[in-house]
C-alpha cells in the first residue's frame, strides 16, 4: 500500500474492519480498493471501513468505496458500511450517489451494529483434500437449505458443490473453505484454495473420458459462475435463483 495511507485490517468476528489513516486522493484510492478487494475475498459476514483518521484530499477519491461496495453486494455478498468520516468528507459522501451504495456511521460501532444485522446468512466449513470431502460437501448443503427453507435446491446445489470440491482435491491438492450465502434471490456457493492456478474448462472432450466435465456440469446448473483471482486463491462463485422456473431451465 501506498506510504501516503495506511490501513489496519482486524477481525472482529463476525464483522472486518478497516481503519485507513493518511491522505485519500486519486493517486492512492488505486492502493485502498486492492485492500477492500483483499478483505471481501475472505468472505466476512460484513466489512466496517473506519475513516476517522482519513484526509480526503480529492472528493473524486470516494468513488472507491461506492464502488467496492457495489462488487461485494453482488458477490460475495457482503454488506459495506462507512463509520466515522472526517466532516468535510461526510458532507461530500452526502452529496454524491456513493451514500445511496454505501450506508455511513457516526462511528465504528453503529456501523458494526448496522452491518452485523443487514449481513446475509453464511454457512461455512474448513475441508481437507480428502476422499469423504464431496459427501461432506453435499451434507452442508442439505443442512443449509433445511435451515434456510429451500429444500428445492438441496440437489442442483449439492451436484455443483461436489464438482468443485472434487477439483480442488483433485488438482489443488490443498485444504479449502466452503461457503454458502442465501442473498435473496439468489444462493451463493464458493470454494476457496490454496492453488494459484487459475480454473479452466476444458474446451474439448473425450467422450470416453471419465472426467473432464466438471465445469461444464457448473456451468450449466447455475445462474453463473466465476473464478476471479484474489489473494492468491481460487473462488468460484455459482449462483441459483430461488425460481422454479430458472431452475427447470438450468437442470434441461
Amino acid at each position: 500500500m501506498s506510504t501516503r495511507i495506511r490501513c489496519e485490517v482486524r477481525d472482529e468476528t463476525p464483522v472486518t474492519v478497516v481503519r485507513l489513516a493518511g491522505a485519500l486522493d486519486l493517486s492512492t484510492m488505486r492502493s485502498v480498493h486492492t485492500v477492500l478487494d483483499r478483505c471481501l475475498a475472505t468472505q466476512p459476514d460484513a466489512l466496517v471501513v473506519d475513516l476517522e483518521k482519513l484526509d480526503v484530499t480529492d472528493p473524486l477519491a470516494l468513488s472507491v468505496f461506492a464502488a467496492a461496495a457495489r462488487r461485494a453486494a453482488d458477490w460475495p455478498a457482503v454488506p459495506m458500511v462507512l463509520s466515522a468520516p472526517p466532516r468535510e468528507a461526510a458532507t461530500w459522501l452526502a452529496e454524491t450517489t456513493a451514500c445511496r451504495v454505501v450506508p455511513v456511521r457516526r462511528d465504528c460501532a453503529e456501523a458494526a451494529a448496522l452491518a452485523g444485522a443487514v449481513a446475509a446468512p453464511r454457512l461455512r466449513a474448513r475441508l481437507e483434500p480428502v476422499a469423504g470431502a464431496c459427501r461432506r460437501a453435499r451434507e452442508l448443503v442439505t443442512d443449509a437449505c433445511g435451515r434456510w427453507k429451500i429444500p428445492e435446491l438441496a440437489g442442483p446445489a449439492s451436484l455443483v458443490l461436489s464438482e468443485l470440491v472434487g477439483n480442488v482435491v483433485r488438482h489443488a491438492g490443498t485444504p479449502m473453505q466452503v461457503t454458502l450465502t442465501l442473498r435473496r434471490p439468489y444462493l451463493r456457493v464458493a470454494v476457496m484454495d490454496g492453488s494459484p492456478d487459475d480454473p479452466r474448462a476444458a474446451t474439448e472432450h473425450d467422450l470416453r473420458a471419465e472426467g473432464g466435465r466438471g465445469l461444464m456440469l457448473v456451468r450449466e446448473l447455475t445462474q453463473r459462475w466465476a473464478a476471479p483471482r484474489r489473494a492468491r486463491a481460487r473462488w468460484s462463485g455459482p449462483c441459483y435463483r430461488r425460481t422454479d422456473r430458472i431452475l427447470r431451465s438450468r437442470l434441461l
